[in-house]
């Protein structure tokens, strides 16, 4: 099934130094699901995630609920958030462990963790390293993988801008989502089923993961582009004429943000993955095809029976990330294989072991192949 954005409304863009925040509007809240936020005391979670453990920085989890259809009766009241313990903190960094990144915490509620859930599937990602014992390949990586995996990011709030902007700005009626660009490089979606759990989740982008590429985009202070599009006032008659004119002019700049500036969030040659079933939906997680030279999103999602999105929440993956991601995907094509991987790649052994030392995978390596081929390089 091919996620898309059906149903959202594409609103003008409200522009802050280099963050370009797009609101994402419905005319109708999704039914029978809400999310809430539950905060965590402890800033650090060890999630046990079956055969690895994950390890991060988790400030808060969502609890989505949700109700039968045939209670029609049911009336909501709004998202709740939950305020933060403001007690003294312990002289030591606590640790919360976790059984599931999502599991059920009732019979009609589900809590998992924003993100953590798309990031756990991109460091999952050929984990379990080379399925069989090729003559190149390190004990370590035999025995046990890629463990560990260690990706950098960086919190919302570091992102320069970015929390002043969101601060500023006002929230649409029937706000349901946004889609967060720095320096006009999409950073992150994210989209609620209800605009009520928008307006309490909203301050919650601060503390969302950003890649390398989003944090140095805002250090540098790039200006977002000036996409307003003039009204040619000769035209303009009378007020009907003047609000022709403003619809038109909505209508060209949504269709452009949807085809142009948000057309590769979702990759058609990517993968999605069903993770927890919501009574009639679904939380699934997606990963992009690592296409190199462009823009590659994970996130997750909530969709309903009909496919449309619930829930989305999206992270822009770095160059370097990118990279890793190809290379770890065309070795397990090809059966971790270093000559045939290296063939479908139109170079040698030994630059394709020397390319796995910069992506930081030269552990995989047995130390006298990994000297070998360096000194054929060097040679």
């Amino acid at each position: 099934m091919t996620v898309t954005l059906d149903g959202l409304e594409t609103r003008p863009a409200q522009v802050w130094g280099s963050v370009r925040l797009v609101p994402l509007v419905r005319d109708e809240p999704v039914p029978y699901l809400r999310l809430h936020r539950k905060v965590y005391e402890e800033p650090v979670s060890v999630v046990d995630v079956g055969d690895a453990v994950y390890v991060s920085f988790v400030p808060h989890a969502f609890v989505a609920t949700w109700s039968d259809g045939d209670q029609t009766q049911a009336a909501s009241y709004g998202a709740r958030l939950l305020e933060r313990d403001t007690g003294a903190a312990p002289p030591r960094m606590p640790v919360r462990f976790t059984r599931r990144m999502a599991r059920k915490a009732g019979k009609d509620r589900l809590r998992f963790l924003p993100l953590h859930l798309a990031v756990e599937g991109y460091l999952a990602l050929h984990f379990g390293g080379p399925e069989i014992a090729w003559e190149e390949w390190s004990r370590r990586a035999v025995a046990h993988g890629l463990s560990p995996r260690c990706e950098e990011t960086y919190l919302g709030r570091q992102v320069r801008d970015l929390e002043d902007a969101l601060r500023i700005f006002e929230i649409h009626p029937g706000q349901c989502g946004v889609l967060v660009y720095v320096a006009d490089a999409l950073a992150s979606a994210f989209v609620v089923p209800h605009p009520e759990d928008y307006r309490a989740l909203h301050p919650t982008l601060v503390e969302d993961l950003f890649g390398e590429l989003i944090y140095i985009y805002g250090l540098l202070g790039a200006p977002a582009g000036d996409l307003s599009a003039p009204i040619d006032d000769t035209e303009i008659r009378s007020l009907d004429d003047l609000r022709t004119a403003a619809d038109l002019r909505q209508e060209e700049w949504a269709a452009f943000h949807d085809e142009v500036m948000a057309g590769s969030l979702f990759d058609e040659d990517g993968s999605r993955q069903v993770v927890q079933h919501l009574h009639g939906f679904e939380l699934s997680r997606f990963l992009p095809s690592f296409a190199l030279r462009g823009e590659n999103h994970i996130g997750e999602t909530i969709t309903d029976a009909d496919g449309r999105v619930a829930y989305l929440k999206s992270f822009r993956l770095s160059d370097a990330q990118v990279k890793r991601g190809y290379l770890l995907r065309r070795l397990a094509e090809h059966d971790w294989r270093l000559g045939a991987t290296a063939a479908a790649l139109g170079t040698d052994k030994a630059a394709l072991a020397l390319r796995l030392e910069r992506a930081g995978f030269g552990y995989l390596l047995r130390q006298d192949v990994l000297d070998h081929y360096r000194a054929q390089r060097v040679t």
